[in-house]
């Protein structure tokens, strides 16, 4: 079985190879398939993130959650609960610093955390995924701690994935811990588990 390390070193290479048309085509064909969506249609209170290493690009999506009325958040590494994330609330406004991985994220300010009990969905990062819904991330379990309470009993903000179409492997190995995800949404398509 190929390992964690491989799959994602050979997936990120994929990504990272797509040009930045193909990249700006990508991240504008996201927004049409979230925009039919029904899931994200009915949801108020939405986290994304900003993308980073050749992710696909949110910034069109989160433009148009704005332009929809909707409540966004972005993931900030919780300060002092180690390998947690908290969200806040994001406007055009929001001041933005560099995390420990150099990933930009909203400045901590208490006025303007969501509890995670309120949001509807967190669109979640990923580095591959596979036909049943597994995801495969960075490695640093951030997403997979957030999510727990999903996958034990499906209770909390439902999480739906967001992916260049050449993150999909045809298997990955699974930990435990892993939290797999009921919808991936891509440029071409919508997965549904």
């Amino acid at each position: 079985m190929t390992s964690r390390r491989l799959i994602r070193q050979s997936t990120r290479q994929r990504r990272n190879a797509l040009s930045p048309i193909e990249q700006s085509q990508a991240a504008n064909a996201l927004v049409q398939q979230c925009s039919i969506n029904p899931v994200i249609q009915k949801a108020h209170s939405i986290a994304v993130y900003l993308s980073s290493d050749g992710e696909i690009d949110t910034n069109p999506l989160i433009t148009w959650l704005w332009a929809q009325g909707k409540q966004v958040a972005l993931p900030v590494i919780h300060p002092f609960s180690k390998g947690h994330l908290l969200f806040l609330e994001y406007t055009e406004n929001s001041p933005l610093v560099h995390n420990k991985y150099q990933i930009l994220e909203p400045k901590l300010n208490k006025t303007t955390i969501i509890p995670t009990s309120e949001l509807d969905l967190i669109l979640t990062p990923l580095v591959a995924f596979d036909h049943t819904g597994n995801r495969l991330g960075m490695g640093g379990g951030y997403y997979d701690r957030t999510l727990s309470n999903w996958h034990s009993a499906q209770q909390g903000p439902m999480p739906i994935g967001l992916s260049h179409t050449c993150q999909q492997v045809s298997s990955l190995p699974i930990e435990s811990w892993d939290v797999p995800l009921p919808q991936i949404i891509t440029p071409q398509k919508t997965w549904h588990w």
